[in-house]
């Protein structure tokens, strides 16, 4: 691996230039000047991903991980597949992303798996799935290594609340009690604190609790939570046996929990219009005269035959003048035809012919599809990062006289996917590659 690349992207990346930051990753493991050691490869695309994720690209982050998860050197499968978790909860796919969450916490090499307990709580809250997102709140909270258990405390006692235990959810409450925690997240941990009581009939336990959640002046309320609290103070003043039952939607920490980053979700689409190259037919005429009248006529008649002949023949070759003027418009349009679509960027075989060909079996493709000036050593290191793909995706095609670009999309055998930008030149009529890189349309 050529890490001056690498540390100049790292610098970059921690000067928070994270577009400036996927270009020399990229750039790193395009490099084939210095050999790849075991496992390296799976870094770069780990830190690809990470410039992904600070991009709000999540889909291709996505990709990225993925192919880190594929160098089966690159020995950090946990963290990858809790980053994978992450970038599915960000667009809100939570089904995939409780299957990498359960993959990470699974890895017994993962030296924080507390991260992908609390993704996975919290993408079994979001599946309505209150009783398995206590199980992962409670290992959250149980990780000897977690920084911060009482957030997974917090949305354990929600779980417990959701499931009309509002004894264990104050159990829950109060192990939290005991850690360090931010002021605003002890006023919530109160808040939430408050409703479990009143919901357990504890009305003078619930207004303490709702009073020191708001004994600083700065957290308010949420509207149910502010209910309860006016119920819980009515009680006490008529010295009531307390209200029954239970207002789940007074819970005062959101179901939401809360992910490890700052990521938004983001939705990045693109779409292109293919078109085929023209089809020209050809044209094909013939004219023939014959006439045995000229061996059966008298004198008189030759002369009249003569001047019939003459008129035919005058007919003859105005009908042949049309049909070589015809002809000569014809080629004209088909040439004028040809040369339109040579500056257009047709030509035959086509671009996409190229890239399928490519694909198709990159390790032994055709020497006819690369540019002749390049070296069997340069061929080796392009076609050695492209997947075999019989089905390779056409995403667009960039066309001029002389260049093209070629984007396509390969599908890896674990099921990610990989973009290439696939720059080519014209070769006579036809098109043949001159180099081939990922893409990553957030590099644009």
């Amino acid at each position: 691996m050529n890490n001056t690349l690498f540390d100049q992207a790292t610098i970059r990346y921690n000067n928070k230039d994270y577009r400036g930051a996927l270009r020399g990753y990229t750039a790193c493991l395009q490099d084939t000047s210095v050999p790849f050691s075991l496992g390296e490869v799976g870094l770069i695309y780990h830190r690809i991903g990470n410039c992904l994720v600070k991009l709000k690209n999540p889909q291709e982050a996505i990709q990225a991980y993925a192919q880190a998860v594929s160098d089966a050197a690159y020995t950090v499968n946990g963290a990858l597949q809790n980053n994978i978790g992450m970038a599915y909860a960000s667009l809100r796919d939570y089904a995939n992303a409780k299957i990498h969450f359960q993959k990470a916490v699974e890895d017994p090499a993962y030296d924080t798996p507390y991260k992908a307990y609390m993704g996975l709580g919290n993408a079994e809250l979001k599946l309505g799935n209150s009783a398995e997102a206590g199980v992962a709140f409670r290992e959250a909270a149980l990780d000897e290594d977690n920084p911060d258990p009482a957030k997974a405390l917090l949305n354990l006692g929600i779980c417990f609340m959701a499931l009309d235990r509002p004894q264990d959810a104050i159990a829950s409450y109060e192990s939290a009690e005991q850690f360090d925690m931010q002021a605003d997240t002890a006023n919530r941990l109160f808040a939430s604190k408050g409703q479990a009581y009143a919901a357990n009939g504890q009305m003078r336990e619930a207004v303490d609790a709702f009073e020191r959640a708001i004994a600083d002046g700065t957290y308010l309320l949420s509207d149910s939570a502010s209910v309860d609290y006016q119920r819980a103070l009515g009680a006490v003043a008529h010295m009531g046996p307390g209200a029954d039952g239970m207002d789940l939607s007074g819970l005062d920490i959101t179901a939401d929990g809360e992910y490890y980053g700052d990521e938004d979700p983001f939705f990045y689409d693109e779409s292109y219009e293919e078109q085929d190259p023209s089809q020209y037919p050809g044209f094909v005429d013939a004219y023939n005269n014959t006439n045995s009248d000229f061996f059966e006529t008298s004198n008189e008649e030759l002369e009249n035959l003569s001047k019939s002949l003459a008129r035919k023949d005058r007919k003859r070759r105005n009908i042949g003048l049309k049909i070589l003027v015809a002809l000569i418009v014809i080629v004209v349009i088909l040439l004028g035809a040809a040369i339109f679509g040579y500056t257009q960027g047709y030509g035959w075989p086509t671009q996409q012919a190229v890239t399928q060909e490519l694909f198709a079996d990159p390790e032994n493709a055709s020497q006819d599809v690369f540019l002749e000036t390049l070296s069997q050593e340069s061929i080796h290191s392009m076609t050695a990062a492209v997947v075999k793909d019989g089905n390779v995706t056409i995403d667009g095609v960039n066309k001029s006289m002389t260049d093209s670009v070629v984007y396509a999309t390969a599908t890896t055998p674990e099921g990610g996917s990989v973009t290439y930008r696939i720059n080519m030149v014209r070769d006579v009529v036809g098109w043949k590659i001159s180099s081939i890189e990922l893409y990553f349309p957030s590099m644009a």
